[in-house]
């Protein structure tokens, strides 16, 4: 059990400044990826088994949307956060001038549409633009962290990419899902030859895929030489996906290692993760979707093949296995989000934000996300196109990955945070102090 200890995981002084941090999102309601990610904003929580304090200080929240639901006026009252009526208001802290040093966008959930392609029209590149406008009239450009993918539209997410590296900006985007914990733990050797690989989800389209297309690039990425960018993507579902499986596009050995790693990481644990009261609300403008399963066929520019297959319906499953060459049998893992559903993936990445703020350095490449951004977009071409594979020149991204195995969860906290953990219902950030 956790000694009780507050972790401060920077060597800075005690009364070094805190970064001041502006919340810019769509909607905060229960389990809403704003919801998940304040909680460990606003109050401590655990990471590796340790007690960690933020660092940083949330100091103005702007809400795009406002539902039934909503919780933002009140967490605003009662943690005492101004609540401004836009960005460029939320950046000065209600002045003129940037008055942060830190922007935390959440553009995930709210009543937003979908466009003909079925690609949900969240408002992160709006976001962006906003917030950058700010820090140009004041010169000054801080890190930023974008919570997904950058932009459902590509020459967007380049634009976003582009603009960060210009001004020398700390650009953090992404997945939650890369930072879980792995069972069994899977690190690669140092310059891995990988053969094939595969990444298994349980979710659907566009959503879910993104998730799984970083958890494939976050390991995919450190092979030998780097990764050297993506040049072909293609939708497979419906009789497309029955031949492929029948043609061996993909090989079930990588499948069923990836399966069982998930199997027996439930046998150990003796219980499924619990959702506790969560239930997602119905979609009311269903996206066009593809009936039943698909997979995304992936060729890389040095040859590798990949394959993102979706396996059931639980949102609980994150799985990987790939083959090194000269090895026969595959190496594979499961990742395990939390007791709490994928509400616990949010400890680990809300402590990489942190650092991200507070170093003002990228934890892992904003490269990574600028490609499985790319990635996504063009499944959703392909299914626009019923499943033509589509080239992309443009995601020839070459890149070099760096040391981030410290940004992971290892498993400790759900030591502390069991399945017999009462899921906290409403919003409780300092409530994980009384856990010690």
């Amino acid at each position: 059990m956790c000694n009780g200890t507050m972790s401060s995981p920077t060597l800075a002084a005690a009364d070094a400044k805190r970064p001041r941090v502006a919340a810019i999102f769509t909607v905060l309601r229960f389990r809403s990826h704003a919801y998940n990610i304040l909680e460990n904003f606003l109050g401590p929580y655990y990471f590796n088994g340790k007690l960690i304090d933020p660092e940083v200080d949330v100091v103005s929240f702007y809400a795009d949307q406002f539902p039934e639901d909503d919780m933002t006026r009140e967490v605003a009252q009662r943690f005492d956060i101004p609540l401004y009526g836009s960005i460029d208001k939320a950046l000065c802290v209600g002045g003129k001038n940037l008055d942060v040093d830190a922007v935390l966008l959440i553009g995930e959930h709210g009543d937003y549409p979908y466009n003909a392609r079925g690609q949900h029209l969240y408002p992160r590149k709006r976001f962006f633009d906003e917030s950058v406008a700010v820090m140009r009239r004041a010169n000054r450009f801080v890190p930023l962290f974008n919570d997904k993918h950058l932009s459902y539209r590509w020459d967007w997410a380049k634009e976003m990419y582009d603009t960060a590296r210009e001004h020398q900006m700390p650009l953090l985007a992404g997945s939650s899902v890369p930072l879980a914990q792995r069972k069994p733990p899977l690190d690669l050797p140092a310059e891995s030859q990988i053969e094939e690989a595969v990444s298994i989800h349980g979710g659907g389209l566009e959503s879910y895929d993104f998730h799984a297309l970083e958890v494939l690039q976050s390991i995919v990425e450190s092979r030998q030489g780097g990764e050297t960018g993506v040049v072909k993507i293609e939708l497979l579902y419906g009789e497309k996906l029955k031949r492929a499986r029948a043609q061996g596009r993909w090989s079930q050995d990588l499948v069923d290692a990836a399966m069982d790693a998930e199997q027996a990481m439930h046998a150990k644990r003796q219980s499924r993760p619990s959702t506790g009261v969560f239930k997602a609300k119905p979609n009311l403008n269903p996206p066009p979707r593809p009936e039943g399963p698909h997979a995304i066929a992936i060729e890389y520019k040095d040859g590798l093949r990949a394959t993102v297959l979706t396996t059931g319906g639980s949102s609980d499953r994150w799985n990987f296995a790939c083959r090194l060459r000269g090895e026969t049998k595959p190496r594979a893992t499961a990742y395990f989000n939390s007791p709490w559903g994928n509400r616990g993936l949010f400890k680990a990445l809300s402590h990489a934000i942190q650092q991200h703020f507070i170093r003002g350095v990228e934890p892992y490449p904003a490269e990574r996300t600028l490609l499985t951004t790319g990635m996504v977009e063009a499944v959703m071409r392909s299914f626009e196109k019923r499943g033509q594979p589509i080239e992309t020149p443009h995601l020839e991204i070459a890149y070099q990955p760096k040391p981030w195995k410290q940004f992971r969860e290892s498993g400790l906290t759900w030591d502390i945070i069991t399945t017999e953990t009462p899921q906290p219902a409403t919003f409780q950030p300092r409530s994980f102090a009384e856990l010690q």
